[in-house]
């Protein structure tokens, strides 16, 4: 089975700085890293997000329970087909 080399290794780095141009690469690089970071993080935290979804999902209970409240607070105008 092939394995892959340094001249392999250029042509793929020259080819993309190629596409994408020299002032876009640093950007594409500090992209790449923060996306890779936290995926590893999303990957290794176990039970971390959990506890910060709870509160974000009884906050939306209230809100949908207070919005039936609000509604039947203001009376709706409905139009008249006397017109």
């Amino acid at each position: 089975m092939p394995s892959i080399g340094p001249l392999e290794i250029g042509v793929v780095l020259l080819i993309v700085l190629l596409i994408v141009g020299p002032k876009k690469l640093p950007g594409l690089g500090r992209n790449l890293g923060t996306g890779m970071r936290e995926f590893k993080d999303s990957i290794t935290s176990r039970g971390g997000d959990d506890s910060e979804e709870e509160p974000a999902k009884i906050d939306a209970a209230a809100a949908v329970e207070a919005s039936p409240a609000e509604q039947s607070a203001a009376p709706e105008k409905q139009p008249r087909g006397d017109a």
